[in-house]
């Protein structure tokens, strides 16, 4: 208990300005980055040398799932504290305010700016367009740049779906044309000036998003032929057929057309060069951090949106409920955190809000359904009761606990997988003997409250009629015999 007070105690004391005692916060998001950093292992290749020493700075959260595998329903339940199907957000449209749930919470920005914080934003926090250019500073003091995404004369890769955002390859060949070096610039432009007040300073980076770009020398990193995620040809087999329908005609292309195509090779490499690229903005940073002054008085929270297939189950893209999709890194760093610590709990996104409430002794904030991270930022080991819950429209949840992940559709179908035996989640024990009471176990945190979506929701999404039993996606039927391989 005294260490517990005293680490408190620290934290409410970083300050280096008399003026100051809250800490500054540093948050950093990066948009569609799955668990392909070095420190999480999740491919053998990826070079991410500076989110790998800020992860030995502090707390690594190896096993953090996002609540919706999708950037708008996933940065609302994160800036809100409260899950999609407490909200009704789900689809990329419209923003949280239009939630009848949401209209007069309190974002995690107004928090800071309640509690006296100089609250500053830049590149992609809150969704693109999810908050109205009006009311943009009612949400935080300074709303900054957020520059959108370079295109060449002509796209590199034609998909199926020919959207301009599927693309891929070396482009531009000056790093300070991407917008994330320029988020970044904007970012260290604030890290430069005095203060009179404690600092929040979000950074939100676009890749390794689509389209995924980056200047030769990050392809350079690489070798010629990259390591593919494993892939099992018939994977699919012991999926229920409602599985494909959270990614029905999505514009991702699929991984028989990378194969077909011979994209897949070129899509792994240009995803990693993008990560790299990303990773040395967060490196230049850090450096800047440390080069103003105020790296002791500063707590670091680096998160991802979502994960992202390349391949695995057959697809490319987010929207679905497998470990791909929702795991993401979660990084706490800062005085008082316990530096190079690894925790392996299943924990949220949704668990940030409350945590920097906590460690910022910000104003109270009624409603949050997240869980603070304290005890595990003292102690990696501490037990944890809750799993990690991942919403993707009405009825169609992920339940990832220590060692199992549960699906459980809008249908009623059901998938299970064991990841002490199954990292790759290729065999679905759901219909097998043996794991009633696992699943059992796992149907006991399925979301009690699972609102449908609110008004003028669009953009991926599926809604389930239990009385005719029919789906449509996007206002259109789902037909069976069109599914895309």
């Amino acid at each position: 208990m005294l260490y517990y007070i005293a680490t408190l105690f620290s934290l409410f004391t970083l300050g280096q300005d008399p003026a100051q005692n809250k800490p500054n916060v540093l948050f950093i998001s990066i948009d569609d980055q799955n668990d392909w950093i070095g420190c999480m292992k999740g491919h053998p290749d990826v070079k991410t040398p500076n989110i790998d020493r800020l992860a030995k700075k502090g707390t690594l959260f190896a096993n953090a799932h996002c609540q919706s595998p999708l950037c708008n329903p996933s940065r609302t339940s994160l800036l809100f504290g409260k899950r999609p199907t407490s909200t009704g957000v789900y689809g990329l449209m419209p923003g949280p305010r239009s939630s009848p749930i949401l209209v007069k919470a309190t974002s995690l920005t107004q928090a800071f700016m309640k509690s006296g914080y100089d609250t500053n934003i830049c590149g992609k926090i809150y969704h693109d367009g999810s908050i109205v250019p009006k009311n943009q500073l009612s949400e935080c003091a300074t709303w900054g740049p957020a520059p959108g995404m370079p295109k060449p004369a002509k796209p590199f890769v034609q998909t199926p779906a020919k959207h301009p955002a599927m693309d891929w390859g070396i482009f531009p060949n000056d790093d300070s044309k991407q917008p994330d070096w320029k988020t970044t610039d904007w970012a260290i432009s604030k890290l430069k000036e005095k203060q009179t007040q404690p600092l929040f300073l979000g950074i939100g980076y676009r890749l390794p998003h689509v389209p995924c770009f980056a200047s030769q020398k990050w392809f350079d990193l690489y070798p010629k032929e990259v390591t593919l995620p494993p892939v099992k040809d018939d994977d699919r087999n012991d999926t229920p057929e409602f599985s494909w329908y959270l990614h029905w005609k999505l514009p991702e292309p699929r991984l028989s057309w990378l194969k077909k195509s011979n994209q897949w090779q070129p899509l792994v490499k240009s995803y990693l060069a993008s990560i790299s690229f990303m990773d040395s903005q967060v490196g230049r940073l850090l450096d800047a951090l440390e080069a103003s002054g105020k790296a002791e008085s500063t707590l670091i929270v680096l998160w991802s949106d979502h994960g992202w297939h390349l391949g695995e189950k057959g697809i490319t893209g987010k929207n679905s409920l497998w470990e791909r999709s929702t795991r993401v890194p979660l990084i706490f760093a800062g005085k008082g955190i316990t530096p190079n610590a690894v925790c392996n709990r299943p924990v949220e996104l949704l668990d940030i809000y409350p945590t920097l409430v906590e460690l910022c002794s910000l104003q109270k904030v009624k409603g949050l359904e997240g869980h603070s991270l304290l005890p595990l930022l003292q102690n990696s080991s501490a037990p944890r009761t809750w799993p990690a819950i991942t919403s993707h429209n009405t009825g169609n949840h992920s339940i990832r606990s220590e060692r199992y992940r549960f699906i459980k559709y809008a249908d009623g179908t059901e998938e299970l997988y064991d990841h002490c035996e199954d990292p790759n989640e290729w065999r679905n024990l759901a219909k097998e003997k043996g794991f009633e009471k696992v699943l059992e176990e796992h149907r006991a945190w399925l979301p009690k409250v699972d609102l449908p979506p609110i008004p003028n929701s669009a953009h991926r999404i599926l809604i389930w009629d239990a009385k005719t039993k029919t789906a449509t996606w996007e206002g259109k039927p789902v037909i069976a015999s069109e599914k895309e391989d």
